[in-house]
């Protein structure tokens, strides 16, 4: 499949360009395109998150802590806090229902962590409240992995009740952290972030992040970072590989405003931090965003 990838932002020295960074970007507004930058197909990797949870909105909306509704959306850094937030979900005994892959916390985590364990993934809180909510619904817990686990015809229920009934994946393939992830356009995701504003007050998902940004990364992590300057009028979301998914409250965009970025070489929090503070300073959410090096200067092409 054909990428169209452009460029984003290069750092110059002088006017000599040092660093270039290519990606694509997708701003809607409701169901509206407002502008594109570039066109690419991508999987959601967690991303797709809030969509993960909506399967279980009534499920999960009472008899668990706020902290608890926070880490199942989370990809956290393996801090205490994390890990007892995601171990509250899921009684001792049922902990090895567990199938995350045994992982150290994520690079760059303040974590002491040192032993890669299932509750270590960035994944185990949702991972937990998949199965928190699967017992509720009485589907099997062993197999929830599986592709054809009633828990993924759910989910893609969740999806297409945004993006229209006929909406099907362009590709799936396994996530790392072993559930299925669908593939699709930066505009139907960017759809989906709208949506999330739209529906904010329908259901638990948007309060437990905005109101809890440290759970949903942790220390260092860029959207924690914008949550918190947010305000709880944005709700930002990391995906593994170079997205960030944004959801917007803006009296210029009453229906929601979506926009996600793909940046093409992976993850990059530095380089997307430039990317997000562009976007988000313009519509008065205060995030600055890290310093250019030195000598150097962020030259942006959105």
């Amino acid at each position: 499949m054909e990428q169209q990838w452009v460029k984003l932002l290069e750092l110059r020295r002088q006017d000599i360009p040092e660093v270039a960074v290519h990606g694509a970007v997708a701003w809607v507004h409701g169901d509206s395109v407002v502008r594109t930058l570039g066109n690419v197909t991508t999987f959601g990797r967690s991303l797709m998150k809030p969509y993960q949870m909506k399967v279980f909105a009534r499920e999960l909306a009472s008899g668990y802590s706020p902290e608890a509704q926070a880490i199942a959306l989370s990809s956290h850094n393996a801090e205490p806090s994390h890990l007892a937030a995601a171990q509250s979900m899921l009684p001792g005994a049922e902990s090895g229902l567990l199938q995350t892959p045994p992982s150290l916390p994520m690079p760059g985590s303040v974590s002491k962590v040192t032993t890669a364990e299932r509750w270590h993934h960035p994944c185990s809180g949702k991972h937990a409240a998949i199965l928190s909510g699967c017992k509720q619904r009485g589907w099997s817990r062993d197999n929830y992995l599986d592709a054809s686990h009633p828990y993924h015809d759910a989910y893609r229920d969740a999806l297409r009740a945004v993006l229209g009934p006929s909406w099907t994946p362009s590709s799936t393939a396994v996530d790392g952290c072993g559930l299925p992830t669908h593939a699709m356009t930066l505009k139907e995701m960017a759809t989906l972030f709208a949506a999330l504003v739209a529906h904010r007050t329908q259901d638990w998902i948007w309060a437990a992040m905005v109101d809890r940004p440290e759970l949903i990364g942790g220390q260092g992590r860029l959207d924690t970072g914008i949550m918190k300057a947010g305000q709880g009028r944005v709700l930002a979301k990391e995906g593994a590989d170079g997205l960030l998914g944004l959801a917007i409250v803006h009296p210029d965009y009453p229906r929601g405003l979506g926009v996600v970025i793909k940046i093409a070489h992976g993850w990059d929090p530095r380089m997307m931090g430039y990317i997000a503070s562009h976007i988000l300073m313009p519509l008065g959410i205060a995030y600055k965003g890290p310093e250019a090096p030195s000598g150097q200067v962020c030259i942006m092409y959105l």
